[in-house]
C-alpha cells in the first residue's frame, strides 16, 4: 500500500503543504486514519525531475534505500531551524522503517509526555501505553523524541524532565539481566542515530534549566558507562574539559556534575590516567574559592567525591595529594552549608580511600572536624563525626585482620589515629550526646548528632579498647543522676556506647556496680527517653557480658528474677520502650542458648515470660517502633534456649501459634495488607524454630507429630498470598518440618511440589528462589531415595536457574550444592543428570579459578561459588560411593583435580574453600580408589595442598586433611 508524493499531486489521507524543494509535514495521518493491522511497511514513491529536500519536524525519520544503498540511510531533524538535504533521483522508492502511527506519535511526544503526569488517571494510562507502545515498536525513534525533548528549551518543564528520566531508565536497570540487555540494546542501535541523541544531550549542558541539565548530565553518564568499557565515545572527556573554565556559570556546574556522574558510573580502569588528571584539575579549580558561583563549586566538590577512585595515582604524589587536601580543607570553611557538607562527605570518602595517606593532615583535620561539630549547624556537623567513624572502621578492619603487631616497616599501616587523639576525640563525642532531640524515640529513622556521637563512640570503644573506659566514667557519674533528664540520658548511652571493646575484667566489675541502678532508672525514671536508652544499655550488657561460657557471670541466680520482673514490666511501657525491653529479654535468652540440657535459670520463669510476649503481640500499637517483631524475635529465643524441663510448654505453645496463622490467613479473605503479610511471617518463623526445637529430641518430636499434617497444610495456605516475606518464612518452616519428619514428609510432596517449582522459577524474588534451593536440600535429606520421583523436574529447573541471566548471581552457589544434596539422596541413580550437571560444573570451575585483582565483593563471591561446585563434586562422589557405576565419574576426575590444583595455586581460598576442597579429594580418593591412584599421584594437591592442610591451625581443615590423607593412602596403595 503505498503513497505517492509528487510535486503536482498528494494522495494522503493526512495533510501536506508543498514548497519548492521542500516536502513539509504538517499534519500526519488523522486520527483513526491509520490501519494498524497492516503488517507490511508502508512504502513512499517519489516521481520528481528534480532533487527534493525534506524538512521532518520533530521527529526522525530512518529510510532504507532499496536501489540506492550507497545514500545515507538516516534522516533526522530535531526542529524547523535545521534540515538535511537528501538527493532521490527519479523513480526512486524509499521504504519507511516506522509506522506512520509512530512518525504522529513522535510529533505528539510533548503532549504525551504532559499526559503521562496528568491528574486524570484514565488520561495518564493511555499515554503510558502510547510510550510503551511507540518504544516496542520503534525504540530508535523513541530515544531521539525523547533526547530531543529534553534538548529543546522551548518545551515544558515537566515535559523534558520526563523525557530525560525515561531516557536514563532505557539505558540501565537495577536488575543485573535487564541491565545486560539494555547495554546490548544501546549498542546494536545505528551509530548516526546514536551520535545525534548524544549531540542532543551535550547541548542540554548549556540549557538554561537546571532540572534538563541536570537530567542530561546523569543520561550522558549512563551513556558513557556503556560506551566507555567498549573503547566507544573517547572524545567525551575531551570536550566536556575544552575550555570548561570559559563556559558560563550554569554550564561550567553542568559539565562539573557531568564529569562526577561519569567517575561514578564507569570504572577506574577504562579512564586513561591523563584523562583523570585533567578531570582532577578542573575539579579542584572549580572547587577554589576563587570560584564565585557556589552551584559550580557544588558540583566540582561533589565530581571530586565520585572521582576519588580514580585517584590512586595522583594521591601518591605528594605535591598533588598536598594541593588536593589543602582545597578540600579549605572548602570546609565555606560560608554556604550545601559546601561545607559537601566538603566533609569527600573528607570521610578520603578517609576509607587513602586512610595510609593521611598521617601527615591528621592534625589539621581534628581541628577542623572538632570546630564543625562544636559550632556548625548539623548536616555539616554529622559528617565531621563520620569522619570519625570511618577511621575507626579502617583501623577496626586492620586490627581485627592483621592483629596488633606491626613493624615499622610493615606494609599494612595502622597510624592509630584514634588512639592519639582519644584524650581530644572523647570529651569532643562526649558533649555531643547532651545534643538529643524531644522526639528521637518516636522517630524509627531518626539520626542527629547525639546518635552520630554515641554510634563515634562505640566505634572508638571497639578501636581501643580498656583506655576508653577511665575517659567516660567521669562523665557518666558526673551526669547519672542530674535533674536534667539530657544528662541521665546521656550517660546512659555513654556507658552503653562502651560496652563491646574493653575487656570482660575492666567492665565486668562496672556492671555489677551498675545493674542495679540501671534496673530501677528503667522501672522508676520519669522521662521516656531516659528509659529507652536504660533498656538499651542492659540489652547490650547482656549481649557482651553474659553468657554460660564466662568466668565471672554478671547474671546470677540471687539477681536473675529481679532482671526478669523489671524486663517483663517494661514490656508494658510505651511502644519504644517496650521494644527496647524484648531485646534485652532477647539478649539474656541468648546467654543460656549454650547451656546444654541443665535446667537454665530462665525455666522457673518459662512460663511467664512466654505468656507475657504473647500478651505485647496482641497490643493496639504493636505496630509501632518495630515492637511485635521484636517480641516474636525474643518469644524464638526464649524458646531456642529452653530445655527438656520446659519442653511440654513448648508443644503447647504450637496450637496457640498455628491458631494466630490461621486467623492471619482468614482475615486475609476479607482484605489484605502489608501488616497481615508481616504477620504471617512471623508467625511462620515462630512455628519454624518451635519445630527445629522439637524435632530435635525423639521425646519432644513424638508430641510434636502429631500437628504435622495441620501445619503444614496452613503453610501451603500461606503461598497462596502474595507477600515474598511471607513465603520466605513459610519455605524455611517447611524445611525445618522436612528434617524433622524425615521420610514421613513423602506424604506432603504432591502437594507441596508445585510450591516448590513456584519458588526455583522465582526469580524476580530472588531470596525466595534461594531459600528453596535450600529447601530442595532439606527435602532430599529427609526423604533420600523417596525423592527420585521429583528429582527430573527439580534438576531441569535448577540448569534451568543456572542458565538465565535474569537469576540474581547469588543463588547460584546454592544451586551447585543443592546437586550434591540431590546426588547423595538418589545415589547412582544422579547418572542420568551426569551428562548435564558435570559440565555446568567444570565451566563454573574454569570461571571462579582465576581471581586476581578482583575485589573483596567479587573475591567473597568467587569464594561462595567455589565452595558450592565443590559441595557438589563432594556430594555426587559420596553418593556413588560403593556403586557399580562409579566409573562413570571417571572421565570427570582429571578436572576435578586440576581444579583443586588450580585453586591450592591461587593462594586466596578462605577456611571454608579450603576445609571442602580438602574434603573433594578425600571423597574422590575413597570413591575411585585405585583407579583414580596415578592421577592422584600427579596432582598438586595430593602432596603440597594435603601437606598445608595437615599443619593448619584450623583443627576443621586438619580433621579434613587427616582423612584425606588415609583415602589417599589407600587408593595408591592398592
Amino acid at each position: 500500500m503505498a503513497i505517492d508524493l509528487n510535486l503536482e499531486t498528494i494522495h494522503t489521507r493526512g495533510q501536506c503543504r508543498v514548497a519548492p524543494n521542500e516536502i513539509k509535514i504538517v499534519q500526519a495521518f488523522q486520527n483513526g486514519a491509520v490501519d494498524r493491522e497492516i503488517v507490511a511497511p508502508r512504502s513512499i514513491i517519489f516521481e520528481s525531475k528534480a532533487d527534493i529536500g525534506f524538512r521532518v519536524a520533530a521527529h526522525s525519520l530512518t529510510l532504507s534505500c532499496f536501489n540506492s544503498p550507497q545514500l545515507p540511510l538516516h534522516l533526522s531533524i530535531a526542529d524547523s531551524t535545521r534540515h538535511l538535504a537528501l538527493g532521490f533521483r527519479r523513480g526512486l522508492v524509499v521504504n519507511a522503517l516506522y509506522w506512520i502511527s509512530d512518525v504522529q506519535m513522535a510529533m505528539e511526544v510533548t503532549q504525551i509526555l504532559l499526559n503521562a503526569q496528568a491528574v486524570d488517571g484514565a488520561l495518564r494510562k493511555q499515554a503510558e501505553e502510547n510510550l510503551k507502545q511507540f518504544q516496542e515498536q520503534n525504540l530508535p525513534s523513541f530515544l531521539f523524541s525523547l533526547a530531543g525533548e529534553l534538548a529543546n528549551d522551548d518545551k515544558p518543564a515537566e515535559s523534558r524532565k520526563l523525557a530525560g528520566l525515561i531516557l536514563k531508565n532505557a539505558l540501565d536497570a537495577k536488575e543485573q539481566h535487564r541491565k545486560i540487555e539494555f547495554v546490548q540494546r544501546w549498542l546494536s542501535l545505528d551509530p548516526t542515530l546514536k551520535a545525534q541523541i548524544k549531540a542532543f544531550l551535550l547541548r542540554t549542558l548549556s540549557s538554561p534549566s537546571l532540572d534538563a541539565r541536570s537530567t542530561a548530565s546523569q543520561v550522558i553518564a549512563k551513556v558513557a558507562g556503556i560506551e566507555l568499557p567498549h573503547k566507544q565515545w573517547p572524545e567525551l572527556i575531551g570536550s566536556l574539559l575544552s575550555n570548561v573554565h570559559q563556559l558560563p556559570a550554569p554550564t561550567r556546574q553542568a559539565t562539573l556534575e557531568t564529569l562526577g556522574y561519569i567517575c561514578e558510573e564507569v570504572s577506574p580502569d577504562v579512564v586513561e590516567q591523563d584523562h583523570v588528571n585533567k578531570i582532577l584539575t578542573a575539579v579542584v579549580q572549580g572547587m577554589n574559592s576563587t570560584e564565585e558561583n557556589n552551584d559550580v563549586r557544588l558540583a566540582a566538590i561533589k565530581a571530586l567525591y565520585n572521582a576519588l577512585g580514580f585517584a590512586q595515582a595522583n594521591f601518591s604524589n605528594d605535591m598533588e595529594r598536598d594541593y588536593i587536601m589543602r582545597i578540600v580543607c579549605e572548602t570546609t570553611q565555606s560560608p554556604e552549608l550545601r559546601i561545607r557538607r559537601a566538603a566533609f562527605e569527600c573528607l570521610v570518602a578520603i578517609s576509607s580511600t587513602y586512610y595510609e595517606k593521611l598521617a601527615q593532615y591528621i592534625q589539621d583535620i581534628f581541628n577542623i572536624t572538632a570546630k564543625a561539630v562544636k559550632e556548625d549547624e548539623e548536616p555539616v556537623a554529622l559528617q565531621a563525626i563520620e569522619f570519625w567513624s570511618s577511621i575507626c572502621d579502617e583501623e577496626i578492619d586492620i586490627l581485627e585482620e592483621y592483629g596488633g603487631d606491626f613493624s615499622g616497616d610493615s606494609d599494612v599501616p595502622c597510624f592509630y589515629f584514634i588512639k592519639q587523639a582519644l584524650s581530644f576525640l572523647v570529651p569532643m563525642l562526649l558533649e555531643t550526646l547532651l545534643k538529643q532531640e524531644e522526639d528521637q524515640d518516636q522517630d524509627e529513622g531518626a539520626w542527629n548528632i547525639a546518635m552520630a556521637g554515641g554510634t563515634c563512640l562505640g566505634l572508638v570503644a571497639r578501636t581501643v579498647g580498656d583506655d576508653i573506659v577511665p575517659l567516660v566514667m567521669p562523665f557518666i557519674e558526673d551526669n547519672i543522676t542530674k535533674p536534667d533528664w539530657r544528662q541521665r540520658e546521656a550517660s546512659t548511652y555513654a556507658f552503653g556506647s562502651i560496652l563491646e571493646g574493653p575487656s570482660l575484667d575492666k567492665l565486668v566489675p562496672l556492671v555489677n556496680m551498675a545493674l542495679n541502678f540501671m534496673l530501677s532508672a528503667l522501672m522508676k525514671d520519669p522521662n521516656n527517653h531516659v528509659k529507652d536508652t536504660t533498656a538499651w544499655t542492659l540489652g547490650r550488657m547482656f549481649e557482651f557480658l553474659h553468657g554460660s561460657a564466662l568466668d565471672t557471670p554478671i547474671i546470677t541466680p540471687a539477681n536473675c528474677q529481679q532482671i526478669i520482673t523489671v524486663l517483663l514490666q517494661s514490656m508494658k511501657d510505651v511502644p519504644n520502650v517496650a521494644e527496647k525491653a524484648c531485646g534485652a529479654l532477647y539478649f539474656l535468652a541468648q546467654g543460656y542458648e549454650d547451656a546444654g540440657p541443665a535446667s537454665s535459670p530462665l525455666t522457673p520463669f518459662f512460663e511467664e515470660i512466654v505468656r507475657d510476649l504473647l500478651t505485647v503481640t496482641h497490643r493496639e500499637d504493636a505496630g509501632e517502633s518495630r515492637l511485635r517483631t521484636a517480641a516474636y524475635e525474643a518469644l524464638n529465643e526464649v524458646v531456642r534456649c529452653s530445655n527438656d524441663e520446659t519442653a511440654p510448654m513448648v508443644v503447647q505453645l504450637v496450637p496457640v501459634i498455628m491458631l494466630e496463622l490461621h486467623q492471619t490467613l482468614e482475615n486475609q479473605k476479607v482484605s489484605s495488607d502489608e501488616k497481615q503479610n508481616e504477620l504471617q511471617g512471623l508467625l511462620c518463623g515462630c512455628l519454624q524454630v518451635i519445630i527445629q526445637k522439637l524435632g530435635s529430641s525423639e521425646p519432644t518430636k513424638y508430641h510434636f507429630m502429631q500437628y504435622a499434617d495441620q501445619i503444614m497444610s496452613l503453610f501451603l495456605r500461606v503461598f497462596a498470598s502474595r507477600s515474598a516475606t511471607a513465603h520466605e518464612e513459610a519455605m524455611l518452616a517447611i524445611g525445618a518440618l522436612a528434617y524433622s519428619t524425615g521420610a514421613d514428609f513423602a506424604k506432603y510432596m504432591t502437594e507441596f511440589y508445585k510450591y516448590l517449582e513456584m519458588g526455583l522459577q522465582n526469580f524476580e524474588d530472588y531470596q525466595v528462589c534461594a531459600i528453596t534451593v535450600g529447601v530442595v536440600g532439606d527435602v532430599c535429606r529427609a526423604l533420600e531415595e523417596k525423592i527420585l520421583p521429583y528429582c527430573d523436574g527439580i534438576m531441569t529447573q535448577l540448569l534451568k536457574d543456572l542458565s538465565s541471566n535474569q537469576l540474581h548471581r547469588s543463588v547460584k552457589p546454592p544451586i551447585f550444592s543443592c546437586f550434591g544434596d540431590i546426588a547423595l539422596a538418589i545415589g547412582e541413580n544422579f547418572e542420568k543428570y551426569l551428562l548435564y550437571a558435570m559440565p555446568m560444573l567444570q565451566s563454573a570451575a574454569e570461571l571462579s579459578a582465576h581471581t586476581a585483582g578482583a575485589d573483596d565483593d567479587m573475591t567473597e563471591y568467587t569464594n561462595s561459588l567455589r565452595n558450592g561446585i565443590l559441595e557438589a563434586y563432594s556430594g555426587i562422589f559420596q553418593g556413588f560411593k560403593g556403586s557399580p557405576k562409579t566409573q562413570l565419574l571417571m572421565p570427570y576426575a582429571p578436572h576435578v583435580l586440576q581444579f583443586l590444583d588450580s585453586l591450592y595455586m591461587e593462594k586466596d581460598m578462605d577456611d571454608v574453600v579450603t576445609k571442602t576442597a580438602i574434603g573433594v579429594l578425600g571423597d574422590l580418593a575413597d570413591t575411585l580408589g585405585s583407579n583414580a591412584g596415578p592421577l592422584i599421584q600427579q596432582s598438586v594437591s595430593s602432596k603440597d595442598f594435603l601437606k598445608e592442610c595437615l599443619s593448619s591451625d584450623d583443627h576443621l581443615i586438619k580433621e579434613s586433611a587427616e582423612w584425606a590423607k588415609l583415602a589417599i593412602s589407600r587408593a595408591i596403595s592398592f
